[in-house]
């Protein structure tokens, strides 16, 4: 049996919606370990990547645990880490999940959880998984205080150009749209590094980044910092790319000013989906203008929103080009699908943004 890093990844009633975002980051990237199936009852039988983006990744959805270990048995595979790939409101292990952790410790699979209910504090799970020898990570347990750092200064040692990807709502793309850029300008020669600042991106094998949403207040901004300058340090990158987490203006995820004021990018991109009318998950919300959140980004910035890019979930193919023309009127901004088109022209405009601020300083 081949022994490389196989991975189940467990989405049950969540893939192809946005509480599913950590599956769909493992199908469509994943340098950390090789996605061997994922598992929803709801999909079962289809390909991973065509339920999600119309492109066959050869990554099967399956219908249970018990199916995804007779398939690797076929297919001549030993998978070895069962993922959490569901990121439901407030990370809670449901009793569901709870108990699929269980039967997949019992297959002797070692298990990444993404989740705020730690898998490595609950008593039953830790005597089950000492009992198989198997191991247990949480990816969103935050460092002791003791490794934590407090804002110091340092960004501005950094001499990289750094982009943040940001977004006018939660689970709405940046993290994709962060990985497309990073690999599509390591294509074009540039040294690139993406700092991750939520579970997905560690667990895809992101080599920098904090968990946002998991640190003390105190300690958040100093921990963007640390991620954005150790990246700088170690690799002496061209270009940091920074994923965003929430948006600014979403009443239960804000998210985006602490990347703003610790890591100091020269450059925004705006992860927008034209479809959505009211805030993830929350009915009543509804999604601030594009203009007011290109405001508001620069205000607190005092940098340039130089690109949209575009989540064309909910639309029609016939109207995706409609609203990318729409936007451009609208926001005097070049928009870009990049699920759709390579992002060659995306990564053109940072290049000619980088020169013009080398060529001022």
């Amino acid at each position: 049996m081949t022994s490389e890093n196989y991975a189940i990844v467990y989405c049950e009633g969540a893939f192809n919606t946005p509480n599913g975002k950590t599956a769909h980051g493992l199908v469509r990237i994943s340098k950390r370990y090789k996605v061997f199936c994922v598992l929803d009852s709801r999909y079962a039988g289809q390909d991973a990547g065509k339920v999600l983006d119309d492109v066959n990744k050869n990554i099967p959805i399956l219908d249970s645990l018990d199916q995804a270990i007779e398939h690797a048995k076929i297919k001549n595979i030993k998978p070895n880490y069962f993922v959490i790939g569901v990121a439901p409101d407030g990370g809670a292990m449901t009793p569901q999940i709870k108990q699929t952790i269980r039967e997949a410790i019992r297959k002797n699979l070692h298990i990444e959880s993404g989740l705020h209910d730690f898998v490595t504090e609950d008593k039953d799970i830790v005597s089950l998984a000492s009992w198989h020898e198997v191991n247990l990570y949480d990816v969103r347990k935050p460092p002791e205080r003791k490794d934590l750092h407090f804002f110091s200064g340092k960004i501005e040692e950094v001499t990289s150009l750094k982009v943040a990807v940001l977004g006018t709502d939660s689970a709405i793309g940046k993290r994709t749209t962060a990985w497309i850029l990073v690999n599509s300008l390591k294509d074009m020669g540039i040294k690139t590094e993406l700092i991750g600042t939520g579970q997905t991106a560690r667990m895809q094998g992101a080599r920098y980044g904090i968990m946002l949403d998991s640190l003390i207040n105190d300690f958040l901004t100093g921990e963007i910092e640390h991620a954005v300058w150790s990246a700088w340090k170690q690799t002496d990158a061209d270009v940091l790319v920074i994923e965003g987490q929430g948006s600014l203006l979403n009443p239960a995820y804000p998210g985006g000013f602490e990347i703003l004021a610790a890591a100091r990018p020269d450059l925004i991109i705006l992860q927008h989906a034209p479809a959505r009318k009211e805030y993830d998950g929350f009915p009543g919300y509804k999604i601030h203008p594009l203009k007011k959140q290109i405001q508001a980004i620069e205000v607190i910035s005092d940098k340039p929103v130089i690109a949209i890019t575009v989540n064309h979930e909910n639309l029609k193919k016939s109207a995706i080009a409609t609203e990318i023309k729409k936007i451009k009127d609208t926001v005097n901004l070049p928009a870009f699908d990049l699920l759709l088109q390579n992002a060659d022209e995306l990564c053109q405009l940072i290049l000619s943004n980088m020169k013009s601020m080398k060529a001022k300083h």
